[in-house]
């Protein structure tokens, strides 16, 4: 097996159980290669309960093919050699590791009855817009067929899921998170309908014990950026690979940023708009040039250039992302707004919550 093999479809993954309670999965393609295809799952306690899931799904739907296969927790999964060292057999040192990637609201019985209600919206609009298409093509016929298929599926609640109440939100509670250039989140929680901030937290009180780690890796953006740099000069391959430093921050950001929601029952978690971050960004070092050297344009040009090589170049996207994935596990919406260009990082989450707010009751209006 030179290259990953992808499984994009959950059914192509058959799980079974045996009497002592192992969890053993078999592979389409593969049945009819091996005598004995079955694979046996090792993975540590934190994973045990999404696979023991992965064979609860499979079961019920196996049992009864009336239930839609699109309400298993698993989306897809993909197969591959994990590479070690030495000199024994291959399939003695390599391991084989099954990579899965889930849809987390569907783990609870109510999330998973918004999510089967929004599957039979999408369908019913399918459907009726093929319908009115009057005469239809073959392929369209399949596809309507399908359609057809998959919207009575969707009229079964699928079963087997735990209860776990919805998060409810205070509506006039929201979360303001404003990104900047060497502060790479600062929040805000708002009563916006009293205008009264509740608590600010900057990246250092988000990140706690763990704002060393941010340090660490602006050092690490920065080592290589001078190694990229030197490469260039010399004509060298300069093409460095970034540790999951960052992406491992960005994750503790957004734990925290969705703890907080949670903890003030917010509604919502306000992002500003990721296309507005250069404009945001030129604009916070042209306010620290002319507060570092103010009236001398030639000064301010030249700690404006400095001072891009020396902070942190953030992904932001990769941020808001995972802020939005963690929010939605945690059933917060998320809303996008325009963060104001020349405040303090503080000032600029609070806006973004209250113009957010703002522009709800508007829409009510």
């Amino acid at each position: 097996m030179p290259y990953p093999i992808d499984y994009e479809t959950n059914t192509d993954l058959t799980w079974l159980t045996n009497d002592k309670g192992r969890i053993f999965v078999k592979f389409n393609g593969i049945i009819k290669l091996m005598n004995e295809p079955k694979f046996e799952v090792y993975c540590d306690s934190r994973q045990l309960h999404y696979f023991q899931r992965f064979c609860q799904d499979w079961q019920i739907w196996h049992n009864d093919e009336t239930y839609f296969s699109g309400l298993f927790i698993l989306r897809s999964g993909r197969l591959l050699w994990e590479e070690q060292k030495g000199t024994k057999e291959p399939w003695k040192i390599h391991h084989l590791i099954l990579q899965c990637s889930i849809e987390t609201r569907l783990w609870a019985q109510e999330e998973t009855e918004l999510v089967r209600l929004e599957k039979i919206n999408q369908a019913d609009k399918t459907i009726s817009k093929m319908e009115q298409k009057g005469s239809l093509k073959k392929n369209d016929v399949t596809r309507l067929t399908k359609e057809l298929t998959t919207r009575r599926k969707l009229n079964i609640p699928f079963p087997g899921r735990p209860s776990k109440p919805l998060y409810q939100g205070k509506s006039n509670i929201l979360v303001g998170v404003s990104l900047g250039l060497d502060k790479p989140a600062t929040v805000a929680v708002v009563d916006a309908a009293n205008n009264k901030v509740l608590t600010y937290r900057s990246v250092k009180q988000l990140l706690g014990d763990h704002y060393n780690l941010l340090n660490r890796q602006r050092q690490q953006q920065q080592r290589l950026s001078h190694e990229r740099h030197k490469a260039q000069k010399q004509n060298a391959p300069n093409s460095f690979g970034e540790s999951e430093l960052g992406q491992y921050v960005d994750r503790l950001l957004a734990d925290a940023i969705v703890a907080i929601a949670k903890t003030y029952q917010a509604d919502s978690i306000v992002i500003p708009k990721l296309h507005d971050m250069r404009e945001q960004i030129s604009s916070e070092i042209q306010s620290r040039a002319e507060k570092k050297c103010p009236g001398y344009k030639e000064a301010q040009h030249k700690y404006a250039k400095e001072y891009r090589m020396s902070v942190h170049r953030w992904s932001y996207g990769r941020l808001i992302e995972s802020i939005k994935s963690q929010a939605a596990k945690a059933g917060i919406s998320t809303e996008i707004g325009t963060q104001p260009i020349k405040a303090s990082s503080q000032e600029k989450a609070r806006d973004l919550a209250v113009f957010a707010y703002q522009e709800r009751q508007a829409a009510f209006i």
